[in-house]
This record gives structure tokens, C-alpha cells and sequence, in this order.
């Protein structure tokens, strides 16, 4: 279509199939996937809407000028050559993003600012006055990308990166983000078609994001505001179309959506951002220990969670994870069992074999998303019945 265009969705390391997948089920055209990233063709509608609905992406860029330069004279050249008029004001303000990759430029702040100068003295120029830097609440954020000789400029759609939902005002120690929960929860297939516990929920986000999922609520409802709201293009009755449009897929959940914490703090929190996010209808929360609770429900149950580990909290480590793969073994019949830990030693004492093993990042440090498979009755006696003598899975190693 003639008003399409390219952008691309930026995303953690190993959610970048299951954005893909995300993208197209939306109904984005010529989806490709690269590293950390997917690029995307679209109308300005389906990007309101890529903003709105998108779980897994970080960043929503519109690339909209491609130069190539190896020194800050060519890079100055190439920024100065754009009619920056069409897209911001002398009286406005702007900020850049720069990420660099290549031998010519070294120090992202220096190309930064030499793309600034290039802005400011061609409005200078022209009119006598010139937009100011403001890094918090910028009219147009402004993203610089260059690998090795090739300068990408792109604009930010989106502003404050798409994990700041707008609901988790209460948070404790290191919460986890809100699109890598999100990525989690898919990776590990939650449909919103069985239970779902988060035994140590801490503030809250899996619940959020698992009830999001259940019932098809855009990811990014209850933000307040993005990028190209302060756009010259800005179409306000469009973006409301569109929002209904959203809500009106929104469906029925027939399951429950449980969390335990043993400190009150964190449960006390963890009711404060659910009721932020409007969840309370479908997420309960209580005071618990996991490893004294047991399943209450029948039928299947599906578990994901975060438990802590050296950098979070002061634990003996070994005791901790064997006490997490007791309780799931004794206590957690009939459940698929989900668990992400930094800790990559902390794994083997679990006494578990993980049927399935992912590797991911978390606040930057490489981590494990494990699945623990607990069947009704012994593995053993559920696989003789279909003619296997040995149930154990061989574990994916990422």
C-alpha cells in the first residue's frame, strides 16, 4: 500500500520469533527478523496500534533517512542535508539516541552531539533561532544508528521504552521488566487457558502480564502517553479508532490468577499495581510461603516465576532451589512449572531435570528460563502406559 512504511521493533535477545509472530497476527506486512530486532511495514494507524498491542517489543522506530559516513565532517554533512522543518520547530525540543557500531565513530555522546550541532545551526540559519535539548520530555526523540559506515536515522515512535506499561507504580528490589515477563510467558505457551500461579510474585508484573494475555488487553492500555503524540502528523480521532478497536477484542476468562509472596510488603504492592492495571476481577493475591503452599485447583496448572537468587536477596542458595524442586514435586501435581534464575549454578540444585532449557538475559546478566514438567502420579507409571520405559525429556540446552 502507497501510505506503508518501514519500522522496526526493537526487543530483547531471544523474543525475536515470538515477536515476529506478534507483528504478523496483527496484521504488520514484510516481517523480517534480524537480532534484537524486527523490521516491519505498516500505515501510521498500524503503528498506534503496533504501540498499543505489542508485548514483546521495546521500541517502535520509523526510519525515515539512510547517508554513509566514516568522519564527523561527513556525519555532520549527512544529518545537515535533512529538512529537519518538516518534522519539529525552532520552538521545540528534541533529543537524540545513538547507537554505534563501528571503528570510525567510537563514543555515542560525540555522535550525539555532532548531530545535534548539525540540527541547531540549520535552524539557526534559517530562522534566527534554534529548538532546545530536552531529555526527559522531548516533542521528537531522535534515533542515530551506524554500523561501520552506515548512518540510520530513524524517529522514535514510541518515547519511554514500551515495558513501562503505565500500571506498576509499587515495585521491589530489581522487579523484573515488564516486556521480558511478557516474553517469558509466551515463550513458555501461556494461553490463558488453564490456571496460573506466580508462587513468588514479588510486585506483581507475571500476574499483570499473564492476565493481559488471558484476556487479550493491549499490553500498553493504561499508558499515558508515547512519541508521536507530539508529532506535526499527530491524528487524534485515529488513534481513538483504533483504540477501540483493540478493546474490542478484549475476551472472557474462565480460570483464576493467583500469586503468593511471603513478605507483605510485596504482596501489598503487587494489589497496588493490579489494581492499576484495572486486573482485580482476575488476579488474586495473598500472603504466602511456597514452599508450605500446595495446588488448590484441579485439572492444569501453569506456573512461571522469578525466585531470587545472590544478586537480590541473601539466601543459602542450595537450600533455596532444593526446596523449589521439593515443593513442585510433592506439592504441584499436573503443572507445568516455568522458572528464570541468573544464577546458572543454583539450576542444579533443584534436583529437577528441566524438559526444556532457554537462555535469555536479564538486566544484562545471561540467564536460564527452565521448564519443570510435573505429571500426576510417577513419570515412570504415565509413560509405561503409552509404551516408553524411560519418561525423562532430553533438556534443550540454549
Amino acid at each position: 500500500m502507497e501510505n506503508n512504511f518501514k519500522m522496526i521493533a526493537k526487543t530483547f535477545f531471544g523474543f525475536e520469533e515470538i515477536l515476529a509472530k506478534e507483528l504478523q497476527m496483527l496484521g504488520a506486512q514484510n516481517v523480517e527478523q534480524g537480532v534484537r530486532m524486527v523490521s516491519f511495514k505498516g500505515d501510521k494507524g498500524f503503528m498506534y496500534k503496533a504501540n498499543l498491542s505489542l508485548r514483546t517489543a521495546l521500541k517502535i522506530l520509523k526510519p525515515i533517512y539512510f547517508f554513509k559516513a566514516n568522519n564527523e565532517q561527513g556525519l555532520y554533512r549527512g544529518i545537515a542535508s535533512m529538512n529537519w522543518s518538516k518534522l519539529l520547530q525552532a520552538n521545540q525540543t528534541f533529543v537524540i539516541d545513538t547507537t554505534v557500531h563501528s571503528t570510525y565513530f567510537n563514543h555515542s555522546e560525540f555522535v550525539s552531539q555532532k548531530c545535534k550541532d548539525a540540527i541547531v545551526d540549520q535552524f539557526r540559519e534559517r530562522t534566527g533561532q534554534r529548538p532546545s535539548i530536552d531529555k526527559v520530555h522531548p516533542d521528537l526523540r531522535i534515533n542515530i544508528h551506524i554500523d561501520k559506515d552506515q548512518v540510520s536515522v530513524a524517529l522514535d515512535t514510541s518515547g519511554n521504552a514500551l515495558n513501562q506499561r503505565g500500571y506498576r507504580t509499587a515495585t521491589n528490589i530489581a522487579p523484573i521488566n515488564e516486556v521480558l515477563a511478557a516474553g517469558i510467558l509466551l515463550l513458555s505457551g501461556w494461553d490463558g487457558q488453564s490456571d496460573f500461579l506466580d508462587p513468588m510474585c514479588g510486585s506483581g508484573t507475571f500476574l499483570a502480564e499473564a492476565a493481559m494475555i488471558a484476556c487479550n488487553i493491549p499490553a500498553n492500555i493504561n499508558r499515558k502517553q508515547f512519541a508521536f503524540e507530539k508529532w506535526n502528523d499527530w491524528d487524534n480521532d485515529l488513534f481513538d479508532a483504533i483504540t477501540d478497536s483493540l478493546l474490542k477484542r478484549v475476551r472472557e476468562f474462565h480460570y483464576t490468577i493467583k500469586g503468593y509472596d511471603k513478605a507483605p510488603s510485596a504482596v501489598l504492592k503487587a494489589k497496588e499495581n493490579i489494581k492499576n492495571a484495572n486486573l482485580e476481577d482476575y488476579v488474586s493475591i495473598s500472603e504466602a510461603n511456597f514452599f508450605d503452599s500446595e495446588k488448590t485447583s484441579e485439572g492444569k496448572l501453569h506456573i512461571v516465576f522469578n525466585p531470587p537468587y545472590d544478586e537480590r536477596l541473601d539466601i543459602h542458595m542450595e537450600a533455596f532451589y532444593k526446596n523449589i524442586g521439593d515443593t513442585l514435586k510433592k506439592n504441584y501435581p499436573g503443572t507445568n512449572a516455568w522458572m528464570i534464575t541468573a544464577n546458572l549454578e543454583a539450576l542444579k540444585f533443584v534436583g529437577l531435570k528441566p524438559s526444556r532449557k532457554i537462555k535469555l538475559f536479564n538486566a544484562g546478566l545471561e540467564a536460564r528460563l527452565a521448564k519443570y514438567e510435573m505429571y500426576e502420579g510417577s513419570k515412570r507409571t504415565k509413560f509405561a502406559a503409552v509404551g516408553k520405559v524411560d519418561g525423562e525429556q532430553a533438556a534443550e540446552e540454549a
